[in-house]
C-alpha cells in the first residue's frame, strides 16, 4: 500500500489544477448521491458506541464527534468540499526567485510533501476532508480511522472511490491516491516505512499521538493536547466576557479548541465571575474554581454541586465536557505564565479593552494561536478560510496552528542553466550576481 501511495504521488505531482478540482468537484456529487447510504452506516457505528458509552468504555466526547448527522455536520462537510475546490492551488507557486548569472535563474517553487498518513479517531468526516485537501496539493494519503468509525469511514471511502473511478481518462487521478486501512497492525507496519512515507498526522487522544510519536521515524505533524485558556484581565467588557467565555465553553466541549481553563484578574473577581458562572451554570458547565474563585461563588446563590474546589490536576486537564477550571491571578504576567507552563501551545485568547495588555498577552504566550476579545473556537481551519483543515499543529515546524492547503507542501529549488559549472565561479574568475527577478505567478 505505501509502494503503491508512492507511485500515486508521483503522478500527482504533475496532475494540473483542472484535474484535481474535477477530482473534489466529483466527490461531492457522489457525497450527496451517497448521503443516505453514509447515515445509515453511521447510525450503525452510533449504536454500537453507544454500547461502549454506557459501559464505560468509550467517552461522550468521543460519541459527539461521530454522529455525522449531528446538527448540519453533513451540509458543513459538503460545503467544506466546495470550498477546498474554490481555493487556489497551492502548488507550484514560486516564492523567490534570483537572477545568479547572465543564463542562469533559480527559482524556489512550491511542491506536494508526496505521501501522508492520516491517523484519526471517531470524526469520519476527517475521511472527506484530508483526501480533499490532500488531492489539491498533489499528496497521496492512507487513512486510518478509529475501529468506533469502521462503518461509516468504508462508507464515505466507497463513496470516494467511486468518484475517482467515474472520471473520464484524461481528468483520472491514480486510485491509489486515496488508501483506507483498518487494523492497528498495519498501522505499526506503516510507521517504520519511511522510504515511502514522508509524514505522518495523528489526530486524536493525547496517547494515541504520543503512541505515535515515540514509534515511527517518519516526521511528525500533530498535536497531543488542546488545553485552551481565556484570561479576563483587569480591563475586560463584561459583556465580551460572557459572549467569548460561553461560546467558547459551549458551542462544541469536545473540541480541542474549546476552552478548559478560565484565568481571572483579581481586580474584576467580584465584578465578573458571578455573571460569568451563573452564564455557565444555565448551560450545565461545572466549574472546578481555585480557593479565591471558590470564595466567590460561595457568595452567590448558585447551585453547590455545580461547583467544586479544584485541584493542581485541573489545571492540566482537557476536559473535553462540560467543566471549566477557574484561577484567579493578580497580573497579566502570572496569567501568561500559567498558560506557557500549563497550556498545551494550541489557542489562548484574552479579553480586555487595553490595547497594550493584549498586544504584550499575544507576543509573550506561546502558542500557535492568541485571540484578543475572541472565542478560542476560531481557531479552526474552516473558520480561517483554508476550505477545511488537516489538522492543528502545535509544533514549530513548516506548519503552525489548523492546517490547511499550505500545510501540506513544501518547495524545491530549481536553478535553469546554459551550461555552467561551478568552476567559471571560482579563485575570482567572476562573481554570482544574486539579483532578485520580479515574481509574476502567472
Amino acid at each position: 500500500m505505501a509502494e503503491q501511495a508512492r507511485q500515486a504521488s508521483l503522478v500527482l505531482q504533475s496532475s494540473t489544477t483542472k484535474q484535481k478540482n474535477a477530482t473534489i468537484t466529483k466527490i461531492r456529487e457522489f457525497l450527496e448521491k451517497d448521503k443516505e447510504t453514509i447515515l445509515k452506516a453511521n447510525q450503525q457505528d452510533l449504536e454500537k458506541a453507544k454500547l461502549e458509552v454506557d459501559a464505560g468504555h468509550l467517552s461522550a466526547s468521543l460519541y459527539k464527534r461521530l454522529d455525522l448527522s449531528r446538527g448540519d455536520k453533513y451540509q458543513t462537510l459538503l460545503e467544506g468540499v466546495t470550498d477546498v475546490v474554490q481555493l487556489p492551488d497551492p502548488t507550484g507557486k514560486i516564492t523567490l526567485a534570483t537572477k545568479m548569472d547572465e543564463g542562469l535563474e533559480l527559482y524556489r517553487v512550491t511542491c506536494p510533501i508526496g505521501v501522508l498518513l492520516i491517523i484519526f479517531e471517531a470524526r469520519p468526516e476527517v475521511v472527506v476532508q484530508i483526501s480533499c485537501l490532500a488531492i489539491k496539493s498533489g499528496n497521496a494519503v492512507i487513512l486510518k480511522g478509529g475501529k468506533e468509525a469502521y462503518n461509516s469511514n468504508v462508507a464515505l471511502y466507497k463513496s470516494l472511490q467511486n468518484a475517482i473511478l467515474s472520471l473520464p481518462p484524461e481528468q483520472a487521478i491514480p486510485l491509489a491516491s486515496i488508501q483506507l486501512i483498518s487494523s492497528r497492525e498495519e498501522i505499526n507496519e506503516l510507521l517504520v516505512l519511511d522510504q515511502y512515507i514522508d509524514l505522518v498526522i495523528p489526530r486524536g487522544s493525547k496517547k494515541m499521538v504520543r503512541y505515535i510519536q515515540e514509534n515511527t521515524r517518519i516526521p511528525v505533524l500533530g498535536h497531543a493536547d488542546g488545553l485552551c485558556s481565556i484570561y479576563v484581565d483587569e480591563f475586560a467588557d463584561v459583556q465580551k466576557s460572557l459572549r467569548v467565555i460561553t461560546d467558547a465553553k459551549i458551542d462544541y466541549p469536545a473540541a480541542c479548541n474549546a476552552v478548559e481553563t478560565l484565568l481571572i484578574h483579581s481586580d474584576v473577581v467580584q465584578t465578573q465571575l458571578p455573571a460569568i458562572a451563573k452564564n455557565l451554570v444555565a448551560h450545565g458547565v461545572h466549574m472546578r474554581a481555585d480557593e479565591r474563585a471558590f470564595s466567590v461563588l460561595q457568595s452567590t446563590d448558585i447551585a453547590t454541586e455545580m461547583y467544586q474546589a479544584s485541584t493542581p490536576e485541573d489545571f492540566d486537564t482537557e476536559f473535553l465536557e462540560l467543566i471549566l477550571a477557574i484561577k484567579v491571578v493578580d497580573s497579566l504576567q502570572e496569567a501568561i505564565d500559567h498558560i506557557n507552563i500549563h497550556g498545551s501551545h494550541h489557542t489562548e485568547s484574552i479579553i480586555t479593552e487595553n490595547k497594550e495588555n493584549a498586544e504584550l498577552f499575544m507576543a509573550k504566550v506561546d502558542a500557535a494561536g492568541v485571540f484578543w476579545n475572541a472565542s478560542t473556537r476560531f481557531s479552526d481551519g474552516f473558520r480561517y478560510g483554508f476550505g477545511a483543515e488537516i489538522g492543528v499543529s502545535t509544533n514549530k515546524t513548516h506548519a503552525r496552528g489548523p492546517v490547511g492547503l499550505n500545510g501540506l507542501v513544501i518547495y524545491k529549488y530549481k536553478i535553469y542553466g546554459s551550461g555552467q559549472a561551478v568552476s567559471d565561479y571560482e579563485a575570482g574568475k567572476k562573481s554570482l550576481l544574486h539579483s532578485k527577478i520580479p515574481i509574476d505567478q502567472e
